[in-house]
């Protein structure tokens, strides 16, 4: 491997052309050939490029790589990495096996069409070795393409296809590396990669949730999600005409308070829900502000032992740089199209009326609820015990700042706001900060309050 690290497109071209250990086949479908065009393009092709293919007619693509019933799916990106992938192995692994790393690239993608305002995203996926002989390992990721226009969307296909290949290579045992470098060449605001995921033998060590981590903290999406069993998943896919309750948190740590917050709101939101039949998932949202928490770094091992309890107690988990509830909620409505309600505490509630939330939108706090209550979301307020009288605070005693009492009540009229009852009112006895401070402290109190399956997790880290 050079040692020098490239930055331009043809540069790594040129380096992974002329590294006599990298050979394999490209498969491209949507968008043209660009990813292998850019290698034909530059200098010393035949010492990487072993095929091209592209297979833009359903049929023909049916006939080499099994039916789909979508053909810009992962399952499709699997399909052809099989195939692609065994042809390789098996018809040159006698000749120069014991002498090059094997791969196969490939991409099904969606880019901009004539007459088409339809979502233009793609799947990339490599297969290879990390030495010669070794065993196959995957990486895969989801791509949104936000170019206007066709030509556009497909020079910087392109280009992530090489910065892709050239990561596999060069940048596997540095995943922020490997993240960052995914934008080289790409200014800001022409794709998003919301899905990274490793897998196989020679990357055991990766933990894909810290993947989806990266992904958020280096800018490359705005959110990034995974389920109950840990396993990453494009937003898309799982939330797909889903509706959803989402809460936000630090979580930290996970408490009973937080799974009667969504017990009781869901009670509510399940009638509402009750003609589509489905009752839509519990999305906890873990925020970079939250992670960060007046710091600089992230504590890795912090937010596993989160995303650990969370799971624990069989939430899906988002990761979000938004710490706007309307830009989290018009994130999620790129997703799905069903209701979505919004659970909060009363503390919460209040913090949306405050000016810094605002202060950058021409339309200002009038502007933030329009966009916050656009699309099918209403807010599931639970109540807050006022610790020096004993009053407990609804979302209907609830006093906003003067200025905005007319617009509240409109909010309360119109049905935004929805008062979510408290099951167990011991439970608002201490915050999740105040329990965070008894477990600093030695004070075991901090167990009565966190459920078991988390309180286990959090022991057994």
């Amino acid at each position: 491997m050079p040692v020098s690290t490239p930055q331009s497109t043809y540069e790594k071209v040129l380096a992974l052309n002329l590294n006599p250990l990298v050979y394999g086949t490209f498969a491209e479908i949507g968008a043209g050939q660009e990813v292998a065009n850019r290698f034909f393009r530059a200098s010393g092709t035949a010492g990487t490029v072993a095929k091209t293919i592209s297979a833009y007619d359903m049929t023909m693509s049916d006939a080499i790589y099994g039916g789909s019933q979508r053909y810009v799916s992962r399952q499709r990106l699997s399909a052809m990495l099989e195939h692609e992938y065994g042809i390789l192995c098996e018809r040159l692994s006698p000749e120069r096996g014991d002498r090059s790393t094997f791969f196969s690239f490939c991409n099904t993608v969606r880019a901009r069409g004539y007459q088409d305002d339809g979502e233009c995203h793609g799947w990339l996926g490599i297969r290879l070795q990390v030495r010669p002989g070794g065993e196959s390992n995957d990486i895969l990721l989801h791509v949104r393409l936000l170019d206007a226009e066709n030509v556009d969307q497909m020079e910087a296909l392109g280009i992530l296809g090489v910065n892709f290949i050239h990561a596999a290579f060069h940048h596997r045992e540095s995943l922020a590396n490997f993240v960052e470098s995914l934008i080289d060449d790409l200014p800001g605001g022409r794709i998003e990669v919301d899905m990274l995921k490793f897998l196989g033998p020679d990357f055991s060590f990766v933990d894909n949730r810290l993947c989806s981590l990266q992904l958020v903290q280096s800018g490359l999406t705005p959110a990034a999600m995974f389920q109950p069993d840990g396993e990453v998943v494009q937003p898309a896919e799982a939330l797909y005409r889903r509706p959803l309750i989402l809460l936000r948190g630090s979580f930290h740590p996970v408490t009973k308070l937080h799974l009667d917050m969504l017990e009781q709101a869901r009670a509510i939101f399940r009638e509402e829900c009750a003609e589509g039949g489905d009752e839509g998932i519990d999305l906890c949202e873990i925020t970079m502000h939250n992670l960060l928490r007046g710091g600089t770094e992230i504590d890795h091992v912090d937010f596993l032992d989160r995303a650990d309890a969370l799971q624990a107690v069989g939430k899906h988990v988002l990761i979000s740089g938004c710490p706007e509830f309307y830009r989290v909620v018009g994130v999620l409505s790129r997703y799905t199209a069903e209701s979505t309600g919004v659970l909060l505490s009363i503390g919460l509630l209040n913090e949306l009326f405050k000016p810094k939330w605002t202060a950058h939108l021409e339309g200002g706090m009038l502007e933030s609820f329009g966009r916050l209550f656009k699309n099918k979301v209403r807010l599931y307020v639970y109540p807050w015990q006022n610790r020096k009288t004993g009053e407990l605070v609804t979302a209907k005693s609830f006093r906003p700042p003067e200025t905005y009492h007319h617009l509240y009540k409109h909010f309360l009229d119109r049905g935004l706001l929805v008062d979510v009852p408290c099951g167990d009112e011991s439970l608002l006895e201490f915050t999740s900060r105040d329990l965070e401070r008894m477990k600093e402290s030695g004070d075991e109190r901090w167990h009565d309050f966190v459920p078991e399956q988390a309180l286990t997790q959090s022991e057994e880290n």
